[in-house]
Protein backbone atom coordinates (compact mmCIF):
# COMPACT_ATOMS: atom_id res chain seq x y z
CA UNK A 1 0.00 0.00 0.00
CA UNK A 2 1.20 3.51 -0.74
CA UNK A 3 0.87 5.87 2.21
CA UNK A 4 1.40 9.56 1.59
CA UNK A 5 2.29 11.94 4.43
CA UNK A 6 1.24 15.57 3.96
CA UNK A 7 1.14 18.63 6.21
CA UNK A 8 -1.00 21.72 6.28
CA UNK A 9 -1.69 24.79 8.35
CA UNK A 10 -4.56 27.23 8.07
CA UNK A 11 -6.45 29.99 9.79
CA UNK A 12 -10.11 30.89 9.94
CA UNK A 13 -12.90 32.65 11.81
CA UNK A 14 -13.90 29.37 13.51
CA UNK A 15 -12.04 26.22 14.56
CA UNK A 16 -13.75 24.24 11.77
CA UNK A 17 -12.85 26.87 9.17
CA UNK A 18 -9.21 26.77 10.30
CA UNK A 19 -9.25 22.96 10.01
CA UNK A 20 -10.73 23.18 6.50
CA UNK A 21 -8.00 25.67 5.53
CA UNK A 22 -5.30 23.33 6.88
CA UNK A 23 -6.79 20.44 4.90
CA UNK A 24 -6.77 22.68 1.80
CA UNK A 25 -3.08 23.44 2.36
CA UNK A 26 -2.45 19.68 2.50
CA UNK A 27 -4.52 19.11 -0.67
CA UNK A 28 -7.27 16.99 0.91
CA UNK A 29 -10.09 19.46 1.66
CA UNK A 30 -12.44 17.97 -0.94
CA UNK A 31 -12.58 14.54 0.73
CA UNK A 32 -14.29 13.09 3.78
CA UNK A 33 -11.62 12.15 6.30
CA UNK A 34 -11.91 8.85 8.18
CA UNK A 35 -9.26 8.32 10.85
CA UNK A 36 -7.76 5.00 11.84
CA UNK A 37 -5.34 4.09 14.62
CA UNK A 38 -1.76 3.52 13.68
CA UNK A 39 -0.74 0.20 12.13
CA UNK A 40 1.01 0.27 8.76
CA UNK A 41 0.16 -2.84 6.68
CA UNK A 42 2.79 -5.24 5.30
CA UNK A 43 4.39 -4.23 1.99
CA UNK A 44 3.65 -0.52 2.47
CA UNK A 45 5.71 2.45 1.39
CA UNK A 46 5.54 5.82 3.15
CA UNK A 47 6.31 8.93 1.10
CA UNK A 48 6.38 12.54 2.30
CA UNK A 49 4.81 14.98 -0.17
CA UNK A 50 4.35 18.76 -0.19
CA UNK A 51 0.66 18.29 -1.03
CA UNK A 52 -1.59 15.33 -1.80
CA UNK A 53 -2.04 14.48 -5.48
CA UNK A 54 -5.47 13.84 -7.00
CA UNK A 55 -6.70 10.89 -4.94
CA UNK A 56 -10.09 10.39 -6.61
CA UNK A 57 -13.52 11.99 -6.96
CA UNK A 58 -14.67 14.84 -4.73
CA UNK A 59 -16.57 13.75 -1.63
CA UNK A 60 -15.11 10.28 -1.36
CA UNK A 61 -13.59 8.91 1.84
CA UNK A 62 -9.88 9.13 2.64
CA UNK A 63 -8.54 6.81 5.30
CA UNK A 64 -5.87 8.58 7.33
CA UNK A 65 -3.84 8.64 10.50
CA UNK A 66 -4.13 12.25 11.65
CA UNK A 67 -2.28 14.55 14.01
CA UNK A 68 -4.39 17.71 14.40
CA UNK A 69 -4.50 20.66 16.76
CA UNK A 70 -6.25 24.01 16.75
CA UNK A 71 -5.23 27.13 18.66
CA UNK A 72 -6.75 30.53 19.37
CA UNK A 73 -5.35 33.92 18.39
CA UNK A 74 -1.78 34.47 19.54
CA UNK A 75 -1.21 30.79 20.44
CA UNK A 76 0.93 28.22 18.66
CA UNK A 77 -0.36 24.97 17.20
CA UNK A 78 2.01 22.07 16.49
CA UNK A 79 1.18 18.60 15.18
CA UNK A 80 3.53 15.69 14.60
CA UNK A 81 3.31 12.32 12.93
CA UNK A 82 6.08 9.76 13.10
CA UNK A 83 6.48 6.27 11.79
CA UNK A 84 8.75 3.31 12.13
CA UNK A 85 8.79 0.39 9.70
CA UNK A 86 10.37 -2.97 9.10
CA UNK A 87 12.24 -3.97 5.94
CA UNK A 88 9.00 -5.71 4.88
CA UNK A 89 7.01 -2.47 5.04
CA UNK A 90 4.87 -3.08 8.13
CA UNK A 91 5.07 -0.58 10.92
CA UNK A 92 3.50 1.97 13.22
CA UNK A 93 2.44 5.59 13.16
CA UNK A 94 2.33 7.71 16.27
CA UNK A 95 0.75 11.17 16.56
CA UNK A 96 1.17 14.01 19.04
CA UNK A 97 0.04 17.62 19.29
CA UNK A 98 0.80 20.64 21.42
CA UNK A 99 2.15 24.16 21.20
CA UNK A 100 5.90 23.55 20.82
CA UNK A 101 7.17 21.64 17.76
CA UNK A 102 10.21 20.22 19.59
CA UNK A 103 8.08 18.92 22.47
CA UNK A 104 5.68 17.37 19.94
CA UNK A 105 8.63 15.72 18.17
CA UNK A 106 9.87 14.30 21.51
CA UNK A 107 6.39 12.92 22.31
CA UNK A 108 6.16 11.26 18.91
CA UNK A 109 9.62 9.68 19.37
CA UNK A 110 8.63 8.40 22.83
CA UNK A 111 5.41 6.95 21.45
CA UNK A 112 7.25 5.16 18.65
CA UNK A 113 9.72 3.72 21.13
CA UNK A 114 6.85 2.45 23.27
CA UNK A 115 5.05 0.96 20.26
CA UNK A 116 8.19 -0.86 19.13
CA UNK A 117 8.56 -2.34 22.63
CA UNK A 118 5.09 -3.91 22.33
CA UNK A 119 5.96 -5.75 19.12
CA UNK A 120 8.62 -8.28 18.20
CA UNK A 121 9.14 -6.87 14.72
CA UNK A 122 12.60 -6.04 13.33
CA UNK A 123 12.15 -2.26 12.93
CA UNK A 124 14.60 -0.69 10.51
CA UNK A 125 13.91 3.05 10.48
CA UNK A 126 12.05 6.01 11.99
CA UNK A 127 10.90 9.36 10.64
CA UNK A 128 8.98 12.28 12.16
CA UNK A 129 7.21 15.12 10.34
CA UNK A 130 5.75 18.18 12.08
CA UNK A 131 3.59 21.15 11.15
CA UNK A 132 3.55 24.38 13.16
CA UNK A 133 1.71 27.69 12.99
CA UNK A 134 0.76 30.65 15.14
CA UNK A 135 -2.84 31.86 15.13
CA UNK A 136 -2.80 35.37 13.72
CA UNK A 137 -6.58 35.38 13.37
CA UNK A 138 -9.26 33.89 15.61
CA UNK A 139 -8.14 30.26 15.03
CA UNK A 140 -5.28 28.30 13.48
CA UNK A 141 -4.92 24.58 12.80
CA UNK A 142 -1.89 22.40 12.10
CA UNK A 143 -2.34 18.91 10.60
CA UNK A 144 -0.10 16.06 9.55
CA UNK A 145 -1.86 13.22 7.74
CA UNK A 146 -0.76 9.74 6.70
CA UNK A 147 -3.11 8.93 3.79
CA UNK A 148 -3.73 5.23 3.14
CA UNK A 149 -4.03 4.72 -0.63
CA UNK A 150 -6.57 6.60 -2.75
CA UNK A 151 -10.10 7.71 -1.96
CA UNK A 152 -13.00 5.25 -1.84
CA UNK A 153 -16.76 5.70 -2.28
CA UNK A 154 -18.64 6.29 0.94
Amino acid sequence: MQIRVVTGTGTGPTAVAAYDAALAAAGVHNYNITTVSSVIPDDSTVDVLDSAPDLGPVGERLTVVEARTTSREGEDAAAGLGWTTTAGGRGLFYEATGTDPETVRERVAAGLESGRALREWPFADERIVTAHTTAEGPYATAVVLGIYGDSEPI
